[in-house]
């Protein structure tokens, strides 16, 4: 697999940004999606759902995974923490994925707005992974089945490479952590390969997780002691893609990013929603439309021409 090139990693962190404003507008927004005018109350969904915290860490592993692996037909992405549905659904949105089952999921102005507004809204789609999704096949409420799911669907099919991304906090359930016995139970060359990243973002809800808090040599230890070789990866993609293309027995990745970054401050308290009012407080509003600037998504996208990425 060939090293990912300058303009492939700028196109990352592009794509990063866009996907980041996409769960924004997602799960705030139910009109006025670009930003045209000077946000409004009534701009604001009434019932605000969903979840922020951990999708800045599923959009950067998503975009660097799928730029790695654009050329590998039998490349699978496994999320283990389903309930940060709105980042997969803007990566589902940007690869014309979500397309192919809804025409309205179109890679256009009028697609964004159907996605923005409906995202949690009566009759349209859920605040978690669901099988409506492409290619899910469970609700992504329950944590702790997405490395066992993974070797499942490694077994008997050599030519397949799943990246399975496990949040910190699902890595203390007990399905997680005992699924990772499978890497020794499932070695061979008749079976896929399986790529776990612990996603290292510190908090479950808004507690501490146990493996953000041992030192980087305890967990290192304790992956080694199932048999990976532990890669420490941020959201730099240059440093991501080099650490993918290096050449590692049995790794696993970690990805370390904080919980909710980019969003307004206190990130480890953004589980969910971090901003409660915006539709009735007027310092909410203003911190919402700062945050959704601050992505500077007309860089990234023009309506009549589609994406700049």
């Amino acid at each position: 697999m060939s090293t990912v090139g300058i303009a492939e990693t700028e196109s990352i962190k592009k794509r990063v940004r866009a996907c980041d404003y996409l769960v924004v507008a997602q799960l705030f927004l139910q009109d006025n999606f670009f930003l045209e005018r000077p946000l409004e109350f009534s701009d604001i969904k009434p019932r605000l759902l969903g979840h922020w915290g951990t999708c800045h860490g599923i959009n950067v592993a998503y975009a660097n995974l799928k730029t790695y692996f654009k050329d590998n037909p039998n490349f699978t992405f496994v999320l283990g923490p389903g309930h940060g549905f709105p980042a997969l659904q803007a990566n589902l949105f940007y690869d014309k994925e979500l397309q192919k089952v809804d025409i309205r999921a179109s890679l256009d102005a009028a697609g964004i707005e159907y996605i923005c507004k409906n995202f949690s809204w009566p009759d349209g789609f859920p605040s978690h992974a669901s099988p409506y999704t492409p290619s899910v096949i469970t609700e992504g409420g329950e944590l702790g089945y997405a490395l066992a799911n993974s070797y499942g669907l490694a077994l008997g099919h050599p030519e397949k490479t799943i990246a399975v991304l496990i949040g910190d906090g699902e890595l203390e359930t007990a399905t997680a952590l005992d699924s990772l016995n499978l890497k020794n139970l499932l070695a061979g060359s008749k079976n896929g390969t399986v790529l776990p990243i612990l996603h290292l973002n510190g908090y479950k809800i808004s507690g501490p997780t146990i493996y953000a808090r041992k030192s980087e040599r305890e967990l290192h230890e304790l992956i080694r002691g199932f048999g990976f070789t532990p890669v420490t990866v941020t959201d730099n993609p240059e440093e991501f893609q080099t650490k993918l293309d290096e050449p590692t027995d049995s790794p696993f990745y970690i990805l370390k990013t904080e919980k909710g970054f980019g969003g307004p401050v206190h990130y480890h308290m953004s589980h969910q929603i971090p901003l409660k009012n915006p539709a009735t407080d007027e310092n909410e509003l203003k911190q919402l439309e700062t945050w959704l600037k601050s992505y500077n998504f007309n860089e990234l996208f023009d309506k009549e021409k589609g994406f700049k990425l």
